[in-house]
């Protein structure tokens, strides 16, 4: 099983970027969508969720009104569209898979590598 994150990138404040996560070995659409972030010095985050069904999504309060999150199952792929990008956005960005609980970090088992997203001023 393999998760792989692509998309990130060094971009200037308020410009725009897409990330995608292609899933392998597994089939996605049974899994819950979790896109993380850790910024250095920083607690890993929660920045977006998107349930199996996506009928049922998650934002922080950093992430809302700015970030989309969205999956397309038959393509066993994972998006994450983030506007409006600010310098505290600098991290690296990890999807993973949760076979159950949304929101809770220990649920989420399969990890991707990460990809290093930089917005600078």
């Amino acid at each position: 099983v393999r998760l792989q994150e692509s998309g990130g990138g060094l971009v200037q404040v308020g410009d725009n970027l897409t990330l995608s996560c292609v899933v392998a070995g597994v089939s996605f659409r049974f899994y819950n969508m979790g896109w993380f972030r850790r910024a250095p010095g920083k607690d890993r985050e929660l920045v977006a969720a998107i349930a199996w069904s996506s009928t049922n999504t998650y934002y922080s309060d950093s992430a809302k009104d700015r970030f989309t999150i969205s999956r397309d199952s038959a393509k066993n792929t994972g998006y994450l569209q983030m506007n409006s990008l600010k310098p505290e956005d600098t991290a690296v960005y990890y999807c993973a898979a949760s076979p159950n609980r949304l929101t809770d970090h220990r649920s989420y088992n399969i990890w991707g590598q990460g990809t290093q997203v930089t917005v600078s001023s």
